[in-house]
């Protein structure tokens, strides 16, 4: 039975997508990752999760055959690579949850958006999104263009 990973708005030390990145190593090394997935074991937002934290993929791929929680596998990327503060968090987390709204990524999201039969859905702008409606959370975390209309409007001036 092929599991697919699990949601990308998880967090460990409040760092959002590494526990899916950990989550699809795991899965894979089981056999039970699905296919469509394989290919970009490593790249894409993999790659540059490793690079934020200045640590090779095949190391953390090793670390994390080793076992332990995604916290501790995270500790590890830290004493590897860098360690993140609050700041650094808040950064990637932005970066991760936009990804694929008008950026490198917006090919690939069209694309993939197309191959899941999700190319009419206006509401699947970011990567997160897609991931949650390709894998049948669609409950999850509004999608990005909802929220961002959300926070624009509270950050309007009101009038007195």
């Amino acid at each position: 039975m092929n599991t697919p990973p699990r949601s990308a708005y998880d967090t460990a030390h409040g760092m959002t997508y590494f526990p899916r990145m950990l989550d699809k190593i795991r899965l894979h090394a089981k056999g039970v990752l699905p296919a469509d997935y394989h290919a970009n074991l490593g790249k894409g937002a993999d790659s540059w999760c490793c690079g934020f934290l200045r640590v090779n993929y095949e190391d953390l791929k090793a670390r994390t055959f080793e076992g332990g929680s995604d916290e501790e596998i995270l500790q590890w990327c830290f004493a590897q690579g860098r360690s993140l503060d609050q700041g650094d968090l808040f950064i990637w987390n932005l970066f991760a949850k936009k990804l694929g709204w008008n950026d490198p990524a917006s090919d690939h999201l069209r694309r993939f958006k197309r191959k899941s039969g999700l190319a009419e859905r206006e509401d699947i702008v970011t990567m997160f999104d897609y991931f949650e409606a390709d894998e049948g959370r669609e409950n999850g975390p509004p999608p990005f263009a909802v929220a961002q209309a959300a926070e624009e409007k509270s950050a309007e001036p009101q009038r007195a």
